[in-house]
């Protein structure tokens, strides 16, 4: 019998990626754009990644609250809001992201919007959806706490718009996301994006970075949990 030996096909390096992040953070946004760059430079790496919910504003009403009045809390004024948005613009770019922050007209709870993430993955969809409420809600200014949208953006995905709808009208995986958002707190995570990456299921917690780092930096922590991997 022979055998046959594809040499030109080395096995890839199976790496499980925790994400924890907010989805009305535009540095997750950038973050996670960064994480796909990096990705597609190896392709000698199998990734799993897995999105854990972090909540920003944990304390919003159903009705969230006025984005300018947000930022001015948040910031200290409007100057340094435009500050942060001119610059947040220009890092986008290279990411291929149109952050239009004048666009958007409130920030929303974002819990429902972690939800329908969850809702994605049973299909298989998470990514895909994480990058589309993204982009509806810094580039087109949607509203990603009303439900009425995350189903149209569901549907735009390809899930069934009714069955979203239905989800998201119920109560399902809330108490999930705010579990998880309490797990990052204990972990002693305080700032997103957060990126955990571990080569070996089940051991350990893995090795972490915050911040919207550059993909040379999220490669070679891919590098460290490839090495760790091997020794075992």
């Amino acid at each position: 019998m022979l055998v046959f030996v594809n040499l030109l096909s080395p096995s890839r390096h199976q790496l499980e990626i925790e994400v924890v992040f907010d989805l009305v953070c535009p540095w997750c946004f950038l973050g996670t754009r960064r994480l796909r760059r990096a990705l597609r430079a190896r392709p000698d790496i199998l990734a799993q990644i897995r999105w854990r919910p972090f909540l920003l504003n944990p304390d919003l009403g159903l009705g969230g609250t006025a984005r300018q009045d947000y930022m001015a809390r948040k910031f200290g004024g409007e100057e340094r809001a435009r500050r942060l948005h001119a610059t947040m613009a220009e890092l986008g770019q290279a990411e291929g992201i149109a952050f239009r922050f004048e666009r958007i007209r409130r920030v929303p709870p974002s819990v429902d919007a972690h939800r329908l993430v969850r809702f994605a993955e049973q299909l298989g969809l998470a990514d895909a959806m994480v990058d589309a409420l993204f982009t509806s809600h810094f580039c087109d200014g949607a509203d990603i706490g009303h439900a009425g949208t995350l189903a149209t953006i569901a549907a735009q995905q390809g899930l069934d718009h009714w069955a979203a709808q239905r989800f998201l009208s119920g109560g399902l995986e809330t108490d999930a996301i705010h579990a998880e958002n309490l797990r990052a707190h204990r972990l002693g995570i305080n700032g997103v994006p957060c990126f955990v990456v571990s080569g070996r299921q089940g051991i350990g917690a893995g090795h972490a970075i915050a911040g919207a780092q550059e993909p040379e930096v999220l490669e070679r922590l891919m590098d460290v949990a490839i090495a760790e991997a091997a020794e075992f």
